[in-house]
């Protein structure tokens, strides 16, 4: 079974797995609580994956799940793992698309991971967090992982702009802003023609580089999670009324930004009505193969 495009509204490509199913998510060092500090979203829940389709299957919604593997940076291996998210998600595949996430760093090994997890568990594309894994995309280290999901036909979903990660911590948390600028994934979609790529979140502050790549390359999509649609930068709303219609997707950043806000917002935003549709299931339904779903 997969995702059925006529029993769901809408299909959120941006959703974070918080928790295991084994544990109650341990301690990330502060980091899940500042981060829901600079979304100022008050106290949130970590979600397993169950919680997850069961949030998401009340709200007749999909949602794309995934963790970031960040142990090179954090020196923690992820949890819950890719594994544990693929298998879970299997169990609830009329709502839930599983993406994994191999930090670059980990090179021969990572690519043979990435490898395992789409043959033998199912995953339908990759999350990559260039500030927390802390690499550019366009660095070569990354290309053979590229390869392999371009092969296989799936997508890669690159984190763009300011994060969350290590806001408001001293230093931000050592983390550098630098490498989520999409301009680093302009090289990676010229190489990779084929591979689906997605630009995650308004690129703040290089908005407008994000959309001169999703308009210059046909392989680069724009997901409109982590900010409220309210505070969306104008050029931004009118390439997704106009020549970025077919290529703007709905995220929400669960559980940082619920489907709820992020929906009663976008309802108040001047978007088009024949391109409301796209965004919210269409344009996610074709990028992931669901139209053509027996």
């Amino acid at each position: 079974m997969s995702v059925d495009p006529a029993a769901v509204e809408a299909i959120d490509v941006h959703t974070h797995v918080q928790a295991s199913v084994h544990d109650t998510g341990g301690d990330d060092g502060g980091g899940f609580a500042a981060m829901a500090g600079y979304f100022k979203a008050g106290p949130v829940t970590r979600y397993t994956v169950p919680m997850l389709a069961g949030h998401y299957r009340e709200r007749r919604m999909a949602a794309v799940v995934f963790t970031v593997d960040t142990a090179h940076l954090s020196g923690r291996e992820q949890r819950p793992s890719n594994e544990e998210i693929a298998e879970q998600a299997a169990l609830h595949s009329d709502v839930l698309i599983p993406f994994a996430s191999v930090d670059p760093h980990r090179g021969a090994a990572g690519v043979k991971a990435a490898r395992r997890l789409i043959e033998h568990h199912g995953v339908r594309g990759f999350k990559f967090h260039p500030t927390t894994q802390g690499f550019f995309p366009d660095d070569r280290m990354a290309y053979p992982l590229y390869e392999v999901i371009a092969e296989h036909g799936l997508t890669a979903l690159f984190h763009t702009g300011q994060t969350g990660a290590g806001a408001g911590t001293p230093g931000g948390g050592g983390l550098r802003l630098k490498y989520s600028n999409p301009l680093h994934v302009d090289d990676v979609a010229a190489d990779f023609p084929d591979l689906k790529i997605i630009l995650a979140h308004p690129s703040f502050p290089w908005q407008d580089e994000a959309l001169a790549i999703a308009t210059h390359k046909p392989n680069v999509h724009i997901d409109l999670s982590g900010w409220s649609p309210k505070y969306f930068p104008s050029q931004l709303v009118h390439y997704a009324n106009t020549l970025l219609k077919d290529k703007v997707l709905f995220g929400s950043d669960f559980p940082m930004i619920t489907p709820e806000r992020w929906l009663a917002d976008f309802a108040k935003l001047e978007i088009r009505d024949e391109v409301r549709p796209k965004i919210l299931k269409d344009n996610a339904a074709r990028l992931f193969g669901l139209t053509g779903r027996p």
